[in-house]
């Protein structure tokens, strides 16, 4: 994985485009300049075949494949994977299961600027 945000990719997988929308502005005004979006778990998993991204964002709860399965299916092949769920009330059950398959970290959704940058702080500052 870059710790150079300029060249890292990342990957933000939501089913709600305001979601995904807000993600890219936010990430952008890290300093984030490869920004590749899905709107479920199988593009997700697609996505991240064909990109091979430094980090993902992903939602846990979605249409169609979960974004705990589409975990499970990224971290099976890539052990390695930089994955962070993002879950919104009531789906805190689900965070334990995502940790145990190897979930990187989470953000409770609403998300807000704040909370990312300290946790991309964690990611890619980490040379001070």
């Amino acid at each position: 994985m870059t710790t150079d945000v300029t060249k890292a990719k990342i990957l933000v997988c939501d089913d709600s485009m305001m979601v995904r929308k807000k993600m890219r502005k936010l990430l952008t005004e890290y300093g984030f300049t490869e920004i590749y979006e899905a709107e479920n778990g199988e593009k997700a998993v697609e996505k991240f075949v064909e990109l091979n991204p430094d980090m993902i964002f992903m939602d846990i709860v979605m249409p169609g494949l979960t974004g705990i399965e589409a975990l499970k299916i990224i971290k099976t092949n890539s052990p390695e994977a930089a994955v962070i769920m993002a879950t919104s009330v009531g789906t805190e059950g689900n965070l334990s299961e995502a940790i145990k398959l190897g979930a990187s970290d989470f953000l409770q959704k609403p998300i807000d600027g704040e909370q990312l940058f300290k946790l991309l702080d964690n990611y890619f500052k980490k040379e001070a």
